[in-house]
């Protein structure tokens, strides 16, 4: 059965619609044509020619154009519509005509990296041409790293890799920055937040080395549908692009449904799991070989769900190979075999974490599921928009979890279509990562007295810093950098913990191999002792873990259960930097520990009991910002309502703190307590979700009364009744009176805050 003939059916299943909330049909769309810009040449036309492309989409040919004159350009156009073409045409043009010209491509992962390479050697080779194409990320053996530095005409690597190896020893790489043409970034709407700071810098000091070298390189950038491409792209080059936004790709007709799982206890308003769900959905799909992506929001349902799936294909063997798992942790070897297998058309159904939003070509699939809302409006289109061919019909199925926002979303489907997708916003000029990038530079290359670095302020003010700190000399009318250090080993550009565990099976004792990795945040909740491990749906206990040499050991297992663990987070104060009648900013310790292991059925998902786990606590030390309400004010209020109030006033916080502070959501963590160990009152706290911090709460507390008087401006001017996701939340978790009651506490904070102002 095709899609087509599937979509019929399930229109006709009274079972099935019972539980569609709604059913929305986008239309097919017809290609939009253009001719080839002035400037292609001839051999780049034949060989697109000879793979079926005779001519570009409208908006390939308005980028090509821009590119060909020297614009700096943003394409910004929906998932499979041709953007690559955008820029490896002008790139392959002007290298043609220039054999000296040389191109840098950065993608924000090496997935992506090995991917772009290998469609762009396959369009060299079709032309015939010894034009040298070259991945440089940290797979890249030693002994071919040199012949890059010299011969490479287009160098593929991604920020971390151009931060910590490139640019510091930019003296090795010469013939690129003398002769750098192009800067491609794709995928920018990665690039939000601390993330999106860090490469802005980078891309400063890389610009200032080619500056230094006698080039300066144009930019093309790619990006999914955000709300603001053009001013991301913006802060991110430090100077303006020119936009390509209006898509001329086909599309075939498209249903989008959204399934809320059948009622299981009325009283309760308990439903079936959206897991449960999907996997009935995504075992529909298989037995009628459909081509699916199935999308699930954690590394254990990307299992479990593989597992089933696994069995219900598995040949006399009990193996499936055209049923795949995809995540963070299996080994870059595998994961391009499952790419391979996906493009080919040999693996019929995939199922991923957000590993797979991306645009990495995994091929053409016919339909998708979504195991729970993906939290954002344009992850949410980013991932339907992995199925459908291009002239075919396409399936997105959202299957609803019981969260609030889930339940809000699935309640509320003309919320969903009439939503923008979110602005990606970033802060090039965040002190933190600006000083930092600035040291990175300075090492790099010396400062001359009056150089600035590229759009940031206040680059006298670092100089005098860095000098009075010994880290710079000043010499005649130049800055020298002065000490020991290797600055750029001492900054994350995704202020992570880059440190590793690796997972070793030791099932036959002859032969110990490496099976996966994992980072060390999530290591607690699902490589403790005694936990099942899950790997491609096969099933592994771990025997021990070896915190300090990072390793882990698993011995294959056959059990008719998972086991999944719960971080609780706790917070504990350091130390109080500033301090006002209402609010105070400091230090405070982030406390993660894992206590229980839960052992859950694989068919039924019922709990089978508990287990200890016995690892240490970790402790992540940040800055925090707080602010508290009197007794005197929330005395006549219950605990519950306090409780409903204080959780509306996080949510519309998280909505407005990204705004004033320029950063990512996940850049911020904000809480709430009734009676706060810090305080002994009812506090909401705002930290930095990083070590160290990044200034952000600091910012928040300068900028307090600002935050509050805005977040009240939000959820007065809400349509809504009682709450919503774009205000206080969704009455399903904070009550039938959480919104009025979150308006009266921040009237309150504002009344308090001021007169904090007037005294």
């Amino acid at each position: 059965m095709n899609v087509e003939q599937l979509i019929d059916s399930l229109r006709a299943d009274k079972d099935f619609l019972s539980c569609v909330s709604n059913w929305q049909v986008l239309p097919a769309r017809e290609a939009l044509y253009s001719s080839w810009p002035e400037g292609v040449p001839q051999k780049v036309r034949d060989a697109l020619t000879d793979r079926g492309i005779l001519a570009p989409y409208t908006h390939q040919a308005a980028a090509i154009k821009k590119a060909l004159n020297r614009k700096d350009v943003c394409v910004v156009t929906p998932t499979a519509s041709g953007k690559t073409l955008c820029y490896n045409v002008p790139i392959l043009s002007e290298i043609l005509t220039n054999d000296d010209a040389r191109a840098l491509y950065i993608f924000p992962t090496k997935a992506l990296s090995q991917d772009q390479v290998a469609e762009l050697y396959e369009l060299i080779t079709a032309m015939e041409v010894d034009i040298k194409t070259y991945t440089y990320d940290g797979d890249t053996p030693a002994a071919a790293r040199k012949a890059i530095r010299q011969a490479g005409h287009v160098v593929v690597t991604n920020p971390d890799m151009l931060h910590s190896n490139i640019l510091p020893h930019h003296t090795k790489w010469v013939k690129l920055f003398e002769n750098l043409r192009f800067i491609v970034i794709d995928e920018i709407h990665t690039y939000r937040g601390i993330f999106g700071a860090n490469l802005a810098n980078v891309l400063r000091r890389l610009m200032r080395l080619c500056a230094f070298y006698g080039s300066r390189p144009q930019f093309i950038l790619c990006s999914a549908t955000i709300a603001n491409p053009g001013e991301l792209a913006a802060q991110l080059i430090g100077r303006p692009v020119q936009l390509v936004d209006e898509s001329g790709a086909p599309m075939g007709e498209k249903h989008i449904v959204f399934y809320n799982p059948p009622v299981v206890n009325k009283q309760l308003g308990i439903r079936k799991s959206a897991l449960s769900q999907a996997r009935m959905l995504a075992s529909l799909l298989l037995k009628n070989q459909v081509p699916t992506i199935v999308f699930a929001k954690s590394r254990v349902q990307v299992e479990v769900l593989t597992k089933a799936l696994k069995e219900q294909k598995s040949d006399v063997l009990g193996k499936s190979s055209t049923v795949r798992g995809y995540r963070g942790g299996y080994l870059p070897q595998e994961r391009r075999e499952i790419e391979r297998g996906l493009r080919s058309g040999h693996v019929n159904m995939v199922v991923t974490t957000n590993a797979l939003e991306l645009g990495i070509d995994i091929g053409s699939l016919d339909a998708c599921i979504l195991c729970g809302y993906p939290g954002t409006i344009a992850s949410t289109w980013q991932q339907a928009g992995r199925a459908g061919r291009r002239m075919g019909h396409s399936l997105t199925i959202l299957v609803a979890s019981s969260a609030p926002i889930d339940q809000y979303i699935i309640s509320h489907p003309e919320y969903f279509f009439a939503q923008s997708p979110e602005h990606a916003l970033t802060n090039p000029d965040n002190l933190y990562v600006l000083l930092s990038h600035f040291k990175c530079a300075a090492f790099e290359l010396p400062f001359a007295e009056d150089e600035g670095f590229g759009n940031a302020p206040g680059t006298d003010s670092l100089k005098q810093y860095l000098q009075e700190a010994g880290i710079i000399r000043h010499v005649g009318d130049t800055y020298f950098w002065s000490a020991e250090d290797f600055p750029a080993s001492e900054i994350s550009l995704r202020t992570a913990m880059t440190e590793n565990f690796l997972i070793m099976d030791i099932t036959d004792p002859a032969r110990v191999r490496m099976v996966g990795e994992m980072d060390r945040f999530t290591v607690p909740m699902l490589l403790h002792e005694n936990a099942i491990y899950l790997h491609e749906g096969v099933q592994y206990q771990v025997e021990k873990l070896d915190f300090d040499a990072c390793k882990a050991f698993i011995r294959r297992v056959d059990v008719d259960y998972y086991t999944d663990a719960d971080l609780n987070v706790s917070l504990s104060l350091l130390d109080i930097s500033q301090q006002a009648p209402h609010a105070a900013q400091g230090e405070v310790k982030v406390t993660s520990l894992v206590k229980i292991f839960k052992k859950m059925k694989f068919d039924t998902g019922e709990s089978l009991g508990y287990g200890p786990v016995r690892l240490p606590e970790t402790d992540m030390h940040t800055t925090a910002m707080w602010l508290t309400l009197p007794a005197r004010v929330t005395g006549d209020f219950s605990n519950d309502a306090l409780q409903n109030g204080m959780m509306g006033i996080s949510n519309l916080l998280r909505i407005v703190a990204p705004l004033y502070l320029m950063c990512s959501p996940r850049d911020l963590a904000i809480s709430y307590q009734v009676k706060s160990p810090f305080t002994d009152l009812p506090t909401l706290i705002l930290y930095d979700n990083c070590p160290g911090g990044i200034g952000l709460s600091e910012k928040a507390f300068v900028m307090r009364r600002m935050l509050i008087a805005h977040a009240a401006g939000v959820v007065k001017s809400c349509g809504c009744a009682s709450g919503c996701p774009s205000c206080a939340g969704p009455v399903n978790q904070i009550g039938a009176e959480g919104k009025m009651m979150a308006i009266r506490l921040l009237a309150v904070l504002d009344n308090l805050l001021a007169q904090e102002g007037e005294a």
